[in-house]
């Protein structure tokens, strides 16, 4: 390992390509920078100057122990501060997996407010669907699950608390044969057209669909935003979040339609294990207990035509 000093002759030779502009730079005599030069190579064992020209460059080794030696700088400083930010009572990352139920742009503002802490705490933000997400905090795969539908399964220390409820509409084109049945659809009538879903990410085989019927086809699409896309171009039918869809049901790019089984609203829950409880999930979940934010997350970000 090299010294600070050490570290910033190399650097100071490599960039100046001269003994007396890197003396200069680094404020030294340059008989004194000549001489740590020679130690340097000394002790190393290896030629890390190439004295043979008009410019004084490094050689392949000095390069090498220039390159590495800022390198492990660089990681000794960030271990460091690492360090201090464990001791602090931050963690080192935190991992929050939402449902794809709930959008990315709902969380961009209180992303922005955590970096504003300054934590130094690595972010990531990744989606499952229906079972994958409690399955992400099962696994420990997941610091913070946000998002979760269905009631809270059996998991070690699990602590959760419900974020608000997620009402649905059996939302088509106005361009699909079912639009224009006005009666409430019935199941056959539903089973005869292709649903459009976005499936299940738990690894059960058993992986759920909400609203498909047996027999029906299905186009599967990789979030809800293409599904609701799909839906509006008339590739399938299926339930959508209302909210979600208020402004294409106004202004017609989509219709509902009454069912004869219409679906129940889904509790959205957020869920943590508790015995993992660091400054950034406490912030994180002091965030999603606050109502506004919570309401936000719910009721998503509309999609436009």
């Amino acid at each position: 390992m090299l010294s600070d000093d050490e570290l910033a002759l190399l650097e100071a030779i490599r960039d100046s390509g001269s003994l007396s502009r890197a003396a200069a730079r680094l404020g030294k005599a340059p008989s004194t920078v000549s001489h740590a030069a020679r130690q340097l190579e000394a002790r190393f064992d290896a030629l890390l100057f190439d004295r043979r020209r008009y410019r004084l460059q490094l050689t392949p080794a000095g390069q090498l122990l220039t390159h590495e030696a800022a390198r492990l700088a660089l990681d000794v400083s960030r271990l460091t501060q690492r360090v201090k930010q464990i001791a602090n009572g931050w963690e080192d990352r935190l991992h929050i997996v939402t449902d794809e139920i709930l959008e990315f742009a709902s969380l961009v503002p209180v992303i922005h407010r955590f970096d504003a802490l300054k934590s130094g705490v690595g972010l990531r933000v990744t989606h499952e669907v229906l079972g994958g997400t409690w399955e992400a905090l099962r696994k420990g795969h997941a610091d913070l699950i946000v998002g979760a539908t269905n009631e809270p399964p059996v998991i070690p220390q699990l602590r959760w608390f419900e974020l608000g409820v997620m009402e649905w509409v059996f939302a088509i084109s106005p361009r699909h044969p079912l639009a224009a049945i006005k009666a409430p659809l019935s199941r056959d009538a539903i089973a005869s057209h292709r649903a459009v879903v976005v499936a299940d990410t738990s690894d059960r085989a058993d992986g759920r669909s909400y609203g498909l019927l047996g027999g029906q086809s299905t186009l599967a699409v990789p979030t809800m935003h293409a599904k609701i896309l799909a839906q509006r171009e008339g590739l399938g039918v299926g339930w959508l979040p209302r909210q979600r869809i208020a402004g294409l049901l106004k202004r017609g790019a989509l219709v509902e339609r009454a069912t004869a089984d219409p679906r129940e609203p889904n509790i959205l829950y957020a869920a943590w294990r508790g015995d993992q409880e660091g400054r950034a999930l406490s912030w994180w979940l002091e965030q999603l207990r606050q109502p506004r934010f919570a309401k936000r997350l719910v009721h998503g970000i509309e999609v436009m035509d």
